[in-house]
């Protein structure tokens, strides 16, 4: 069932790696200059991720599309190339597998004092329906083995409002919220919480069917309406203490208020 209830906010893209949208170069080549990892991780060896993107293709519309994005981090300018850890191809095979790089950023699970995690969230092709495969990944920098290692990976539709998300600040900091669609009535959504254990994997948490339903009129984002429900069930929240509100919520939240644990919004003020 594919929903029009929302739109998502657009992922903001790192300028140096906007070059992996559009290709004109029929064969394989590097789509942007390697991006170094040896600063922000603090690693012993000069690592870096580097991404080709093989010759421009039709998507399954026949539209023109980037070629298929290759992933690696490489130890040294002369050190071999390592895909075990970041290999990006869903469940659902190579047909489906990276042509855009949404995300390759670090994220501080636990503040900047502390060490970061790499973020690569990459998509796939368009299919006919618009929709696209999105992966989404998370690494962590070992220093005893001066090796990365990835700790949380997931794959989602992008068609009904799905979402994955690195909580970047609050009580649930560092942990990954998903929101998928049911399968059956109600509609709404599956909210899944991923938090890091002691070994460094993420673990899930939390799982349960939101409150938040399809096409009911709410303009948040699904995790952002779900957000008192889930902090309620991870005994983080209850209701009579202030609302959890999205960021910027004085500008585009204005007169919150929860509705059968699903928080709403007002319609923002024309000035």
């Amino acid at each position: 069932m594919i929903s029009h209830r929302r739109a998502l906010l657009p992922i903001a893209l790192i300028a140096a790696l906007s070059a992996f949208t559009a290709r004109s170069e029929p064969s394989d080549q590097a789509a942007a200059p390697p991006v170094d990892l040896q600063a922000p991780f603090a690693a012993r060896s000069p690592w870096r991720l580097i991404v080709t993107q093989g010759p421009l293709m039709e998507d399954y519309g026949g539209n023109p599309a980037p070629g298929l994005l290759d992933l690696c981090l490489r130890k040294g300018p002369a050190g071999p190339c390592v895909r075990g850890p970041i290999s990006a191809t869903p469940p659902a095979g190579q047909d489906w597998g990276p042509h855009y790089l949404q995300k390759a950023q670090p994220v501080y699970p636990h503040g900047r004092s502390a060490p970061p995690l790499l973020e690569i969230v990459t998509a796939s092709l368009h299919a006919g329906d618009g929709g696209q495969v999105v992966v989404t990944q998370l690494l962590r920098y070992d220093r005893a083995a001066d090796a990365f290692e990835r700790v949380y990976l997931h794959d989602t539709g992008s068609n009904n409002n799905q979402e994955v998300r690195f909580v970047e600040s609050g009580p649930l900091r560092g942990d990954v919220i998903s929101a998928e669609p049911t399968g059956d009535a109600p509609y709404g959504y599956w909210i899944t919480v991923n938090s890091p254990a002691s070994t460094g994997a993420y673990r899930q948490i939390l799982r349960y069917r939101s409150a938040t339903r399809y096409e009911d009129g709410n303009a948040l984002a699904v995790i952002d309406s779900e957000m008192p429900n889930t902090l309620h069930r991870l005994s983080l929240w209850r209701p009579g203490r202030p609302l959890p509100l999205p960021a910027g919520a004085a500008k585009t939240c204005p007169d919150p208020r929860l509705v059968k644990m699903e928080l709403w919004c007002a319609e923002p003020r024309v000035s």
